[in-house]
């Protein structure tokens, strides 16, 4: 493969054709908000047959005795079993939302950690929770498929709709839209309050993850066969398909973008990450983590040993993006070259990775119960703070990277202050 020109180009494999890679300029907020108003939305599928409750495994990368330090400013402790999301609100990054295996759901203050308003009436656990992009609602969505909105500054529910099994929930970028996967290979979308609603149909497998492209007209979802399609949401049809060898081979576990959409990634359970345009469908390359140990056969009563693609996503101020194994790899590729920069090992399985947003600095958080800041240019660790005694399963990021709210299995959300003056 010939080296690429230029910082910011992309390199191809020798006998590929040469995609082009088409920058959006992002529309305003008025204008994705008009195209949103001229969704046609109907109300095919309002009424789903009541799906049976997944069941939760018991918890892994729990340390019995493991030692905690805590570094935490604020503990959240109203949760009585483990807490599995949380989000921030955008606009303001004062208030959070936390969901939990207890089918409860609480929306908090980060300052102090007092309770605003509990999201009630969910009858399974809380998996997906998030506010609008103005923060006027917050939506929150439990395993068996019930999903409620409630207007933040009211603490009323102001809409509620059940689907099949949820899989993931994401609001719209700039209007008060949310966008769900469910188990059966849906994605619904619904107008909120109004509550009206849109399918868009995939393969008959559950959609494992999704997200809405910062165009905020098309949207990327994932399936558990290997698939991944990009939807045009206003038109409800499907723009490209990546199946076979362009697909993964696996189910997939997460998707991202980058700031102005034009690159997709994808991970799956098949330890590859493929990086796509978006504007054509084509895979650019893939990405391929060798295991760090040689695999032995498993003997008799072990389980071999695994490893997936838990979590990645793309640095907006350096051509980057990382990449978090279940083995504990945290890895950094360069775009330009499309090569590994980095690879940076944690003893547990990484869970999440978040970025930065103007800087080269990502986040892990892992089965070991902390959370990590790295610097991606050198490899480095930066810092890491600890105050969990179970593994964290969610974490959030603020807009001036000051601080981090984590979610655990020890049925704690921590606030930490990472704020650092050489940053």
């Amino acid at each position: 493969m010939e080296p690429a020109e230029g910082p910011g180009a992309l390199g191809f494999h020798g006998d590929e054709e040469i995609i082009e890679v088409v920058e959006l300029g992002p529309p305003g907020p008025d204008d994705l908000a008009h195209e949103m108003e001229d969704v046609d939305f109907d109300d095919e599928g309002a009424e789903e047959p009541d799906a049976e409750a997944w069941e939760t495994e018991d918890d892994e990368g729990v340390e019995d005795g493991m030692e905690v330090q805590d570094d935490s400013e604020v503990t959240f402790s109203l949760h009585s079993a483990s807490v599995f999301c949380v989000s921030l609100d955008p606009k303001t990054n004062t208030l959070a939302v936390t969901g939990g295996e207890d089918d409860k759901a609480f929306v908090w203050r980060v300052s102090d950690g007092e309770l605003l308003f509990e999201c009630s009436g969910h009858k399974d656990s809380v998996t997906c929770a998030g506010f609008s992009h103005d923060s006027v609602f917050v939506a929150t969505g439990d395993m068996s498929g019930l999903i409620k909105v409630w207007r933040v500054d009211t603490k009323e529910e102001v809409w509620s709709f059940e689907v099949g099994d949820l899989e993931w929930m994401e609001w719209h970028p700039q209007a008060h839209v949310l966008l769900a996967g469910t188990a059966d290979g849906n994605s619904w979308m619904w107008k909120i309050p109004s509550g009206d609603c849109k399918t868009f149909q995939g393969p008959a497998c559950p959609a494992t993850c999704g997200r809405i492209l910062p165009d905020g007209k098309r949207a990327v979802v994932g399936y558990e066969d290997g698939t991944m399609r990009i939807w045009d949401l206003k038109q409800g049809t499907s723009l490209h398909v990546l199946k076979g060898q362009d697909g993964h081979q696996d189910p997939l576990t997460c998707v991202a973008s980058n700031q102005d959409g034009s690159l997709i990634m994808t991970g799956s359970v098949d330890c590859h990450a493929k990086l796509v345009n978006s504007a054509t469908g084509k895979v650019v390359c893939v990405f391929r983590m060798e295991s760090t140990a040689p695999k032995t056969p498993a003997g008799e009563g072990e389980e071999a040993e695994s490893n997936s693609v838990e979590s990645l996503g793309f640095c907006n101020v350096m051509p980057l993006a990382a990449v978090g194994y279940l083995d504990g790899t945290l890895a950094i590729y360069d775009l330009s070259t499309q090569s590994l920069r980095h690879k940076c090992q944690h003893e547990s399985g990484i869970v999440q990775l978040l970025w930065e947003e103007s800087s080269a600095v990502v986040y892990t958080c892992s089965l070991d119960g902390a959370v990590r800041l790295w610097d991606a240019r050198s490899g480095k660790m930066i810092s890491e703070y600890r105050g969990h005694s179970a593994e964290i399963l969610d974490f959030a990021v603020n807009k001036d990277a000051s601080i981090v709210v984590t979610t655990s299995g020890d049925h704690q959300a921590k606030v930490f202050c990472v704020q650092r003056p050489d940053r």
